[in-house]
């Protein structure tokens, strides 16, 4: 098999991929730039708006880690906020106090599917002269105040990974309005190397197991196995060893995007609408029987602007929980299992301190995450109605925050601790189909 090249024939799909997502994104595809990773499309986002050393990026203190990474790749610093216990986003009332005379930009996460405050952020931004990004890998395809995803600030990235709205196996794009950013994102994206054939074809073998492989048998195995070989560099993973040990950007990172993404991301996008409708209902589904038992649910007022890509929910013991869902093959996610998502220790690396956020840490110790696509929702109800009694009660993010505020104050517990004291004993690790 010959190496993929940048012939006219890649041209052509990755353009008419580019004009399918700039039709949802209501957008023209000439402001559609097409990366690796998500991560990557962030880092060329950063360079584009010229991030300089010591230049400050405020992000929510609720992530995965390949974020700050890209902000330290580019030379900048993170600085996060506190998220709200309502919606897992920043929480903006804590924004102002965290910004500096050498902000640069502000991340607006969506979480799960999530966007909310965008009009406050930009405000905030606007006042200062600020470039506002929208991150965006969980919420393609959904809206905010009746407007895509992804059009509310000067730029926004995607993912499309694994386990996003639809997935290209791994890859992710930006998108801007900005003639100025959008001239030096096409003058960045158009100098990257093309991915290696060995990355190809094992993307190619990846789409092979996943369609016709994967079952509710065999689910658990197969995911540790890619866990495993992906932070081996042994085959091509959501993230490589390098990003989740430390802070120097893999030599495998900046890539361009292929024929071969391209044509496995529009064979799942005409999925997406299908998708997304299954989504809302099955947390509809969630929310009511939550709601009629008193535990934590994602509120009523919320859907209009949530997707759903997960539901978030809060336990007691997360690892006595996911190892009753894996025995009764409920497939859980466990985004986020720390605040720098699936980092646990070393936080000082990405300069971040868990006790001085204490919903984000509190969040990260007790959250799962329901199947809200292609699962049984009865099943899952099921499962939900047999362990009620590890389901923490409504309002259980602030009744979190406020305890650890208490447990903070002890003067001899450290930022690790704080996490990690319910972290130490082994965790049976469960996301969603590789």
């Amino acid at each position: 098999m010959r190496p993929e090249a940048n012939n006219s024939t890649t041209a052509a799909v990755k353009r008419r991929y580019a004009a399918l997502l700039a039709q949802r994104l209501e957008t023209s595809p000439e402001q559609i730039f097409l990366f690796w990773k998500g991560r990557v499309a962030l880092y060329a986002l950063l360079k584009a708006i010229d991030i300089q050393p010591g230049d400050e990026v405020i992000l929510p203190a609720y992530t995965c880690v390949v974020v700050p990474n890209a902000i330290l790749y580019a030379g900048g610093k993170p600085v996060y906020v506190d998220i709200s216990p309502d919606t897992f986003n920043m929480d903006v009332d804590q924004l102002e106090a965290a910004l500096t005379s050498k902000t640069r930009a502000i991340l607006c996460q969506n979480t799960y599917g999530l966007s909310s405050n965008l009009e406050k952020i930009n405000q905030i931004a606007r006042d200062r002269d600020l470039v506002t990004i929208e991150d965006c890998t969980h919420g393609f395809g959904g809206s905010y105040q009746g407007r895509p995803n992804g059009t509310h600030c000067d730029a926004a990235f995607f993912s499309t990974q694994w386990n996003k709205p639809f997935s290209s196996g791994v890859g992710g794009f930006a998108v801007t309005r900005d003639a100025r950013i959008a001239q030096r994102l096409h003058a960045f994206s158009s100098k990257l190397p093309h991915p290696p054939f060995r990355n190809l074809a094992t993307l190619k073998l990846l789409y092979f197991v996943r369609r016709y492989l994967l079952t509710q048998r065999n689910h658990w195995s197969l995911v540790r196995a890619y866990r495993w070989l992906s932070r081996r560099n042994l085959i091509v993973g959501s993230s490589s060893g390098g990003e989740l040990e430390g802070i120097a950007m893999p030599e495998n990172y900046l890539y361009g995007f292929s024929k071969t993404q391209s044509r496995e991301a529009i064979r799942n996008l005409v999925q997406l609408d299908a998708w997304q409708r299954e989504q809302k209902l099955n947390a509809e589904r969630y929310t009511d029987f939550l709601r009629r038992h008193g535990k934590n649910h994602v509120s009523p007022t919320l859907f209009a602007d949530h997707s759903f890509l997960k539901y978030p929910l809060l336990v007691n013991d997360r690892d006595a929980f996911m190892a009753a869902a894996e025995k009764a093959r409920i497939n859980l996610g466990d985004w986020f299992v720390s605040p720098l998502h699936p980092v646990e220790s070393n936080f000082s690396d990405w300069g971040f301190d868990p006790a001085r956020f204490p919903v984000a840490t509190r969040v990260a110790r007790h959250m799962v995450n329901l199947p809200t696509v292609r699962s049984d929702p009865a099943r899952v109800s099921g499962f939900l109605a047999e362990h009620l009694d590890n389901i923490m009660g409504e309002n259980a993010a602030r009744s979190l925050a406020s305890e650890h505020r208490s447990s903070s104050s002890n003067p001899t517990t450290t930022a690790d601790e704080v996490f990690s004291d319910a972290s130490r004993r082994p965790r049976t690790k469960i996301n969603a189909v590789p």
